[in-house]
């Protein structure tokens, strides 16, 4: 990266100074991971596009600049705090534009910087949260010739949600409070081979659990973890996987940010009678490999 391109400013675009941009197939591939996560920091988009770390920082720096993706305002406060951090990249207008027209990616026709522009911190930590574990998963998946990851938009949709912003949106009844909505922060699956030849699919709905939330409450109709997880058990209770989201087994991921509340979830889920086919996996966000998780 030369001088001048270090001293262009990070969140105000400055295109002439950003210098000449010719698209490219590899810019493509750069856009493909930033909408799959929403928001993901460049640490990851290193990684899994892969080639030269200057070379991808430059390629992320002219995207930017020349309004192909969006650098959330909010993640200022990260600088203000000291020390050396990783950009946060959301898609741009301009990006899903792109992606809708070259991948055909079904993107809503609305201002994506605009609505990149007005998320604030405590949801951009949220995303970045998922967009760590499912980058990480992915990195682990690709060394794993017997697995493969599959991301929300490549598994059948739900009947009659093709089109919808959120497939993978339910109602389930639950005693005391009428139709809870459920809607997990990431679908995904996992397509194992065995060594026999055949391969199972399961489904994962999962949840990132910044500890900012109740683990559990005495009243069903105010929001907590448990109340999750037992519409989680009620979508299995209903068979609305197998008869609304064309889901045949699944597993309810938790994501905790430490080993303390792990142990919580844990004791707090083990008291609930949850079948074998509707599992939920604790999982502690710092854990360098998702897949042990998984696969246990």
């Amino acid at each position: 990266m030369t001088e001048k391109q270090q001293r262009l400013p990070r969140f105000t675009r400055d295109p002439d100074a950003a210098g000449s941009f010719q698209f490219t197939q590899r810019d493509l591939e750069i856009l493909r991971h930033v909408a799959e996560h929403r928001f993901i920091r460049s640490e990851w988009l290193i990684k899994l596009a892969g080639g030269s770390r200057q070379q991808l920082l430059r390629r992320l720096n002219l995207l930017y600049h020349h309004g192909y993706l969006e650098r959330p305002r909010c993640q200022l406060d990260y600088y203000h705090e000291g020390g050396s951090k990783s950009l946060v990249y959301g898609l741009a207008s301009r990006g899903a534009g792109r992606l809708r027209r070259d991948l055909d990616m079904p993107f809503e026709r609305m201002d994506w910087t605009t609505r990149n522009k007005g998320i604030g911190r405590l949801f951009l930590e949220h995303t970045l949260m998922v967009s760590d574990f499912m980058a990480a998963l992915e990195l682990d998946c690709r060394q794993r010739p017997d697995v493969r990851l599959l991301f929300a938009h490549e598994l059948p949709q739900p009947k009659g949600r093709e089109n919808h912003r959120e497939p993978f949106r339910w109602t389930v009844d639950l005693p005391g409070k009428r139709h809870v909505g459920v809607v997990p922060d990431k679908v995904f699956a996992l397509e194992v081979t065995r060594p026999e030849g055949c391969v199972e699919r399961t489904y994962y709905f999962l949840e990132a659990d910044r500890g900012t939330m109740p683990i559990e409450r005495r009243d069903i109709r105010q929001s907590s973890v448990m109340r999750k997880i037992i519409s989680y058990q009620a979508t299995m209770a209903s068979k609305a996987h197998l008869i609304r989201l064309n889901v045949n087994r699944f597993r309810v991921l938790v994501l905790a940010r430490n080993l303390e509340r792990v142990r919580h979830l844990q004791t707090a889920i083990a008291d609930l009678k949850i079948s074998q086919r509707g599992r939920t996996v604790i999982h502690h966000s710092g854990t360098p490999s998702p897949m042990r998780s998984l696969l246990a």
